[in-house]
Protein backbone atom coordinates (compact mmCIF):
# COMPACT_ATOMS: atom_id res chain seq x y z
CA UNK A 1 0.00 0.00 0.00
CA UNK A 2 0.84 3.43 0.47
CA UNK A 3 -0.46 7.33 1.39
CA UNK A 4 -4.43 6.69 0.67
CA UNK A 5 -7.41 8.97 0.11
CA UNK A 6 -10.43 9.66 2.18
CA UNK A 7 -12.77 7.20 -0.06
CA UNK A 8 -9.48 4.69 -0.16
CA UNK A 9 -9.97 4.77 3.48
CA UNK A 10 -13.63 4.36 3.76
CA UNK A 11 -13.72 0.95 1.86
CA UNK A 12 -11.03 -0.29 4.28
CA UNK A 13 -12.91 -2.52 7.27
CA UNK A 14 -11.37 -2.69 11.00
CA UNK A 15 -10.21 -0.58 13.12
CA UNK A 16 -7.70 2.50 12.82
CA UNK A 17 -4.51 3.51 13.86
CA UNK A 18 -4.02 7.30 14.62
CA UNK A 19 -1.11 8.75 14.84
CA UNK A 20 0.14 12.30 16.62
CA UNK A 21 3.72 12.33 15.28
CA UNK A 22 6.09 15.15 17.39
CA UNK A 23 9.58 15.41 17.52
CA UNK A 24 10.08 13.74 21.41
CA UNK A 25 6.98 11.44 21.30
CA UNK A 26 5.01 9.50 19.21
CA UNK A 27 1.16 9.92 20.27
CA UNK A 28 -0.85 6.93 19.52
CA UNK A 29 -4.61 6.21 19.20
CA UNK A 30 -6.94 3.46 18.17
CA UNK A 31 -10.72 2.95 17.15
CA UNK A 32 -13.37 0.75 17.81
CA UNK A 33 -13.90 -2.13 15.20
CA UNK A 34 -17.23 0.02 14.62
CA UNK A 35 -14.65 3.28 13.47
CA UNK A 36 -17.44 5.17 15.75
CA UNK A 37 -14.81 6.12 18.66
CA UNK A 38 -11.41 6.97 19.03
CA UNK A 39 -9.59 5.72 22.26
CA UNK A 40 -5.77 7.59 23.27
CA UNK A 41 -3.47 4.21 23.39
CA UNK A 42 -0.14 5.40 24.31
CA UNK A 43 2.56 7.86 24.20
CA UNK A 44 6.42 6.43 22.59
CA UNK A 45 9.14 8.36 23.60
CA UNK A 46 11.39 8.58 20.32
CA UNK A 47 14.91 6.83 20.21
CA UNK A 48 15.54 6.21 17.05
CA UNK A 49 13.61 5.39 14.30
CA UNK A 50 13.51 1.73 13.75
CA UNK A 51 12.65 0.90 17.55
CA UNK A 52 10.01 3.20 17.20
CA UNK A 53 8.93 1.99 14.26
CA UNK A 54 8.70 -1.50 15.59
CA UNK A 55 6.51 -0.41 18.60
CA UNK A 56 4.04 1.11 16.07
CA UNK A 57 3.99 -1.14 13.61
CA UNK A 58 3.37 -3.91 16.84
CA UNK A 59 0.24 -2.30 17.89
CA UNK A 60 -1.06 -2.03 14.62
CA UNK A 61 -0.29 -5.59 14.10
CA UNK A 62 -1.64 -6.69 17.55
CA UNK A 63 -5.08 -4.53 17.04
CA UNK A 64 -5.44 -6.17 13.99
CA UNK A 65 -5.57 -2.40 12.30
CA UNK A 66 -7.04 -1.81 8.31
CA UNK A 67 -4.78 1.86 8.22
CA UNK A 68 -2.58 3.91 9.68
CA UNK A 69 -4.10 7.78 10.54
CA UNK A 70 -0.79 10.28 10.48
CA UNK A 71 -1.67 13.89 11.44
CA UNK A 72 0.04 16.24 9.42
CA UNK A 73 1.14 19.42 10.96
CA UNK A 74 0.67 22.07 8.46
CA UNK A 75 1.06 25.61 9.13
CA UNK A 76 -2.33 27.46 9.90
CA UNK A 77 -2.22 29.13 6.80
CA UNK A 78 -2.66 25.62 4.88
CA UNK A 79 0.83 25.37 3.70
CA UNK A 80 3.55 23.17 4.26
CA UNK A 81 6.65 23.76 6.49
CA UNK A 82 9.58 21.51 7.40
CA UNK A 83 7.45 19.40 10.03
CA UNK A 84 5.13 18.13 7.34
CA UNK A 85 8.48 17.15 5.03
CA UNK A 86 9.57 15.73 8.60
CA UNK A 87 6.33 13.65 8.89
CA UNK A 88 6.10 12.50 5.23
CA UNK A 89 9.88 11.03 5.63
CA UNK A 90 8.55 9.33 8.77
CA UNK A 91 5.40 8.02 6.75
CA UNK A 92 7.44 6.64 3.42
CA UNK A 93 10.57 5.16 5.61
CA UNK A 94 7.62 3.36 7.75
CA UNK A 95 5.83 2.40 4.66
CA UNK A 96 9.81 0.15 3.52
CA UNK A 97 9.22 -1.63 6.70
CA UNK A 98 5.60 -2.34 6.81
CA UNK A 99 3.17 -2.48 3.70
CA UNK A 100 0.07 -0.70 4.99
CA UNK A 101 -2.22 1.87 4.33
CA UNK A 102 -1.36 5.32 5.40
CA UNK A 103 -3.63 8.45 5.65
CA UNK A 104 -2.73 11.76 6.39
CA UNK A 105 -5.04 14.16 8.10
CA UNK A 106 -4.71 18.11 9.18
CA UNK A 107 -3.78 17.58 12.65
CA UNK A 108 -3.78 22.24 12.83
CA UNK A 109 -4.50 22.75 16.72
CA UNK A 110 -4.97 19.34 17.98
CA UNK A 111 -2.15 19.65 20.78
CA UNK A 112 -4.00 22.98 21.88
CA UNK A 113 -7.17 21.88 21.98
CA UNK A 114 -6.81 19.02 24.10
CA UNK A 115 -4.11 20.82 26.38
CA UNK A 116 -6.77 23.27 26.83
CA UNK A 117 -9.75 20.58 27.55
CA UNK A 118 -7.15 19.14 30.52
CA UNK A 119 -6.59 22.41 31.71
CA UNK A 120 -10.06 23.22 31.41
CA UNK A 121 -10.17 19.45 33.52
CA UNK A 122 -7.84 20.84 36.58
CA UNK A 123 -5.31 18.23 35.02
CA UNK A 124 -2.06 18.66 36.58
CA UNK A 125 0.60 19.73 33.96
CA UNK A 126 2.50 16.36 35.08
CA UNK A 127 -0.35 14.31 34.13
CA UNK A 128 -0.75 16.45 30.93
CA UNK A 129 2.45 15.93 29.73
CA UNK A 130 2.10 12.18 30.51
CA UNK A 131 -0.69 12.11 28.17
CA UNK A 132 -1.12 14.91 25.50
CA UNK A 133 0.44 13.13 22.53
CA UNK A 134 -1.68 9.90 22.98
CA UNK A 135 -5.06 12.16 23.62
CA UNK A 136 -4.29 14.61 20.51
CA UNK A 137 -4.12 11.20 18.61
CA UNK A 138 -7.39 10.50 19.73
CA UNK A 139 -8.77 13.93 18.74
CA UNK A 140 -6.73 13.84 15.32
CA UNK A 141 -8.25 10.05 14.89
CA UNK A 142 -11.57 10.82 16.11
CA UNK A 143 -11.66 13.85 13.50
CA UNK A 144 -11.35 10.91 10.45
CA UNK A 145 -13.93 9.30 12.46
CA UNK A 146 -16.58 11.67 12.34
CA UNK A 147 -15.33 12.82 8.59
CA UNK A 148 -16.33 9.34 7.76
CA UNK A 149 -19.65 9.16 9.23
CA UNK A 150 -20.47 12.46 7.64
Amino acid sequence: MALIDLDTLATTQGPLLGLDPGTKTLGLAISDRTRLIATPLLTIKRRKFTPDAAQLIEHYNVNECSALVVGLPLNMDGSEGPRVQSVRDFCNNLLRLEDFPIFLWDERLSTAAVTRNMIDADVSRARRAEKVDAMAAGYILQGVLDKLRA
